[in-house]
């Protein structure tokens, strides 16, 4: 099935449906009258490439390059090889291109640029700084030691490997200001690594582990346990982990065997025991039983809870493994590998058979980085790499215990409610709390549009609720959404499948190529198929990665149409963990601007301009850059403030240079990378960074330009990376409705203030943590609470 094929009757019927209330279209969003004067008004021109015009990348992301909407092309097999991206091929008509900013007044500075990957890191350290807290919960501090070896653990499958890839293959780099070449960028990543993987062991070892013992809580290795242990432990070896165990000889007749991403392993030398030469074998610990087996008891009137490591029981019955031979010394291992999947999507074949495939390889990606642990012989290290065929750059010797994110077993098996943060419900919003009267979702949107905010309002009082009732009601002929990633268990797509079978037409757009999702998105979309759902994968060449969904409702004689736009996904579970807005709205605009985006995503349609939404890749850069530029032009009376997880792109980046250089007032608030330098005198002096992490995930992206009666407002989908604007469909809608724009200048305001405590950014690239009361816990207090 392809994607023409299996939408175009989708498209068509309910394009034919939907006439009553079309508003007619207005001029592009993205075409603001204030533009040319702003640009005027600064000093500065921006000259922008045109789509044949090279990328702007310092530091080269290695996604796919986009297609164009209207006109699809990919890359060649060998540009994807390399982790060529638009930064380095063609744009393929997306709306970047290569900067050659030029002030009248004064250049921008070489060095304006923070490389990107090293940002990443310095995200990383910020959530390791969260573990070291001593005011953070015991177990949300080891909870965020998990996070911080999960994200390294994705970091080094994807980034990592990418830089690899493109150092081996030799593809040309474009060199733009601020740029490190692979070799060193990788040096940089190794040293700063290594680095923190000291923190966070140190941290581990010295304050976690001590503090959890004295509530009882112990990770403990096999000397530690007691006879009565000992023998349940040997027990459990007997029946749950020696049956499944393969030990795989390493000489002339049993070649090195292949070592999966991410497994634990033991690299064991044994002899014979009358002597002779020593012997290298390796053991997988099995991943299909806990790392950590619990051994609790009470002792002393308290509950003690401890905890071993597989690894640690697997090694203390090595002599049955390797019965009459002589057991000379074991360590741990483990091996990252390349994770990311290389798609034509130009063959004709069809999608979801191709991802599966490339799933299927995707587990034999060269390796990257090999963690040992730091009491390794260096005969032992040395065979592990030349086996591996890796080099020392890629060798992390780990202090402590190896792969930490298994304290989520830890913090997921102890309920001690002390130790961790204090549980909340998530709060209905107001304007869908039942009154005397019971009224649908649908008459709520018509007297106003309604924004909520995750995990503070209820996910499933509100969108969910929404789907579900759009599913259940006899007057809805169609619903449209996009699912990007979605739970186990979802609701959304149970009430989707619900609606197909009740006979309403329903269109989903899975993205199957959402990383780390696709074999579940695979599924999803089959099930949705098997429904009776038309089921499409989007545009060759571009993720779709945009959260919308579209209700066409039979009103009378006319039809309308309610709309979601958000900035998290339909996915319940982390709607109560993410950070997350969403407009919930029966606007006619928004309403035939989702149509006719959902006619671009199924079929066709090769529209660009929308009436109250910025759409990517065609929009949503150019229309930033110009109400930038236009708040340039009331100089220290203009504003610009965004919200978003990471900010990469150098036009956007150097438009906000050019509004501090006029006196306009940037407020920034990245929680992941950011390449600007904020605070440096005759460039970044008005403009602040600062990076909000804690309880809950800000994910989050909110842009607002200009004070008062004049300020816009908008939310979406769309980070400032040149994925998100020149790789993906992104969605950004403007929020007009006045309650909804007072909470959103309300929130902005809140995460700014001189009392907040966030981290904050230096034009060094250094990153501080100033105190302040906690935004998220006083946003909990205001919205689920309700104490002002």
């Amino acid at each position: 099935m392809t994607p023409a094929t299996s939408s175009k009757p989708a498209a068509e019927a309910t394009s034919a449906t939907v006439k009553a209330e079309a508003a007619p279209a207005k001029p592009a969003v993205g075409a603001t009258p204030g533009a040319a004067k702003a640009e005027a008004t600064s000093g500065a021109a921006a000259r922008v490439a045109t789509a044949s015009g090279p990328g702007q990348s310092a530091s080269a992301p290695l996604d796919q390059p986009a297609a164009d909407l209207g006109n699809p092309k990919t890359s060649s097999a060998a540009e994807r090889a390399g982790g060529v991206d638009g930064a380095d091929a063609e744009w393929f008509g997306s709306e970047g291109g290569a900067v050659e900013v030029q002030d009248e007044e004064k250049p921008l500075p070489e060095d304006r640029y923070l490389n990107r990957e090293l940002s990443w890191l310095d995200f990383n350290a910020r959530v390791l700084t969260l573990a070291e807290d001593p005011a953070t919960p015991l177990l949300e501090r080891a909870k965020f030691l998990a996070i911080f070896a999960s994200n390294l653990d994705e970091f080094y499958m994807v980034r990592v490997a990418g830089l690899k890839r493109r150092l081996q293959t030799g593809l040309p780099v474009r060199r733009l200001p601020g740029f490190l070449p692979p070799t060193e960028q990788l040096e940089q990543i190794a040293e700063r690594t290594s680095g923190l993987m000291a923190r966070q062991a140190r941290v581990f070892a010295d304050e976690i582990a001590p503090a959890m013992a004295r509530e009882n809580i112990n990770i403990v290795r096999w000397a530690e346990l007691d006879p009565a242990e000992r023998e349940r432990m040997r027990a459990s070896f007997r029946e749950q982990i020696f049956p499944v165990l393969t030990p795989l000889a390493v000489d002339p007749a049993h070649p090195f065997p292949y070592i999966s991403g991410l497994s634990l392993n033991l690299a064991v030398v044994v002899r014979e025991k009358d002597g002779g030469p020593e012997l290298f074998a390796r053991i997988k610990v099995p991943n299909n039983v806990p790392r950590f087996f619990a051994l609790h008891a009470a002792r002393d009137g308290a509950r003690v809870m401890r905890f071993l490591p597989v690894e640690e029981l697997i090694a203390a019955h090595l002599g049955q493994l390797f019965s009459g031979m002589q057991v000379l010394e074991h360590h741990l291992f483990r091996v990252t590998r390349n994770a990311e999947v290389e798609l034509d999507e130009d063959r004709d074949e069809d999608l979801l058979q191709a991802l599966e495939r490339e799933l299927a390889r995707r587990r034999f990606g060269p390796p990257v980085r090999l963690e040992v642990a730091a009491s390794i012989s260096d005969h032992v290290l040395e065979l592990l790499v030349r086996e591996l065929d890796m080099d020392s750059h890629d060798v992390l010797r780990v202090p402590g215990w190896l792969d930490l994110t298994a304290l989520w077993e830890v913090y997921n098996g102890v309920d001690r409610p002390d130790l961790k943060d204090p549980p909340f419900v998530p709060a209905t919003h107001p304007h869908f709390a039942e009154g005397e009267t019971p009224r649908s979702v649908f008459a709520r949107l018509r007297d106003h549009d309604i924004l909520v905010h995750h995990p503070y309002h209820s996910f499933s009082t509100s969108v969910q609720r929404f789907v579900e009732q759009a599913a259940a009601d006899p007057n809805v002929l169609a619903i449209k959404l996009t699912l990007y990633r979605t739970s186990g268990d979802s609701p959304i797509v149970d009430a989707l499948v619900d609606a197909a079978e009740a006979g309403k037409q329903v269109v989903v757009l899975v993205e199957v190529k959402a990383r780390f999702d696709e074999k579940a998105n695979i599924g999803w979309a089959r099930t949705l198929e098997r429904a009776g759902c038309h089921v499409v994968y989007g545009l060759v060449g571009l993720k779709t990665h945009t959260k919308t969904a579209l209700v066409v409702r039979q009103e009378g004689n006319h039809i309308r149409r309610y709309c979601h736009i958000g900035t998290g996904n339909y996915h319940p579970k982390t709607a109560r963990l993410y950070e997350d807005y969403g407009l919930l709205t029966a606007d006619p605009e928004v309403g035939a601007d989702l149509t006719d985006l959902f006619n671009v995503l199924t079929g066709y349609s090769r529209q660009t301009s929308y009436r109250r939404l910025l759409v990517a890749p065609h929009g949503v850069r150019r229309g930033i850059i110009e109400r930038i530029e236009r708040e340039v032009a009331y100089g220290a009376d203009g504003l610009v403030q965004i919200k978003v997880n990471s900010l990469v792109d150098e036009e956007i980046i150097d438009s906000l240079y050019r509004a501090s250089r006029a006196g306009t007032r940037v407020d920034l608030l990245v929680r992941g990378i950011c390449a600007l330098r904020p605070g440096v005198p005759d460039l970044s002096e008005n403009i602040r960074v600062r990076s909000v992490l804690g309880r809950f995930l800000e994910h989050s992206r909110v842009f607002r330009f200009g004070h008062g009666a004049r300020a816009e407002y908008w939310i979406g989908s769309a980070d400032l990376m040149h994925r998100n604007l020149d790789r993906r469909v992104e969605a950004l809608v403007q929020v007009t409705d006045p309650a909804s724009t007072d909470e959103l200048h309300r929130v902005l305001s809140l995460m700014m203030s001189d009392d907040t405590g966030a981290f904050e950014l230096s034009g060094s690239g250094v990153w501080h943590r100033r105190p302040g009361k906690n935004p998220q816990e006083a946003l909990l207090r205001r919205i689920v609470d309700r104490v002002e």
